[in-house]
């Protein structure tokens, strides 16, 4: 079959993605060399809104884009992904494009790769911020030869999140992001393989979800008063799984990015975080230590 030129391909139309999609999305990830992760899209086409060019080989689908709204002050932009067919084409920028156009003065966020800034940058996207993804086996013993683990306050006590826990968790997230999450948060339960929170005196202090992709469990989000209450809370998590972990680590957090160094998790990638219509991340970034997915913020 004749490969379409690049002018047909850029006037493709752009259609809103749902719940049908889901193979097809998966199939795209799977394409580009990411996992499959249909568990993770249920959650982006349920909360946020997709959108998607099909392939004109009708095999599937040729690009997607999804934006996760926090109400009129901020949307997450994420899995912008381009078939390989059909890379270097021009879709990715009418996509990005056709989401800003529809975003309007809602001011944009997102973690950019670095094939993929650049793309950015010229669409008047600026680096605010730094995530480093760690992965591996989480064990309780330092390697051989590794630095001593970074002091920390005594542990705070981590339970299994309970249904009352919510408003806290709201109250709490709230301020370390800076926007109104309640509708991904009302989704962890039934979205995570297990939701954690830490207390101290009965009172909330940072809470935690392990969720599946692929092989791996993600720790996302990661929210907490301080290091000390995150290490807490990934320790909890890392005890419910024998699976290796995985995370997007605010770089900022370089106490905690040791203290994982240490127990097995090393550096994976690296993405930048950008916004657009706004100088900075709304929220206190000192309490917000991994986002839920870099596809949400």
């Amino acid at each position: 079959m004749h490969s379409p030129s690049p002018r047909s391909l850029v006037d493709l139309p752009i259609r809103r993605l749902n719940r049908g999609d889901l193979v097809p999305c998966a199939d795209l990830c799977e394409d580009r060399g990411w996992p499959r992760d249909e568990h993770r899209w249920g959650l982006l086409l349920s909360a946020g809104t997709g959108y998607g060019i099909d392939a004109p080989d009708g095999k599937g689908l040729a690009a997607t884009c999804l934006t996760m709204p926090y109400g009129p002050d901020l949307a997450a932009v994420g899995m912008l992904l381009v078939a390989g067919r059909y890379a270097r084409r021009g879709i990715a920028r009418r996509l990005m494009r056709h989401v800003m156009e529809a975003a309007g003065d809602t001011p944009l966020a997102l973690y950019a790769t670095e094939q993929g800034q650049p793309l950015y940058e010229d669409l008047g996207f600026s680096a605010v911020g730094l995530a480093e993804r760690v992965g591996g086996r989480f064990g309780p013993v330092a390697p051989a030869g590794s630095a001593p683990a970074a002091h920390s306050r005594p542990a705070v006590t981590t339970r299994p999140a309970a249904a009352g826990d919510l408003r806290a968790m709201v109250r709490l997230d709230l301020a370390a992001f800076g926007a109104d999450r309640t509708h991904l948060l009302t989704r962890l339960p039934a979205f995570s393989d297990r939701l954690q929170v830490a207390e101290e005196h009965g009172e909330l202090v940072g809470y935690a979800a392990l969720w599946p992709s692929g092989p791996s469990g993600v720790i996302g989000p990661l929210i907490a008063r301080d290091t000390a209450t995150a290490q807490a809370l990934v320790t909890a998590l890392a005890a419910t799984t024998d699976r290796p972990l995985r995370a997007d680590v605010d770089a900022r957090h370089k106490e905690l990015l040791g203290w994982l160094a240490e127990r097995g998790l090393g550096p994976l990638s690296r993405t930048t975080a950008m916004t657009y219509g706004i100088p900075e991340l709304p929220g206190d970034a000192a309490h917000r230590f991994a986002p839920l997915t870099v596809a949400t913020g």
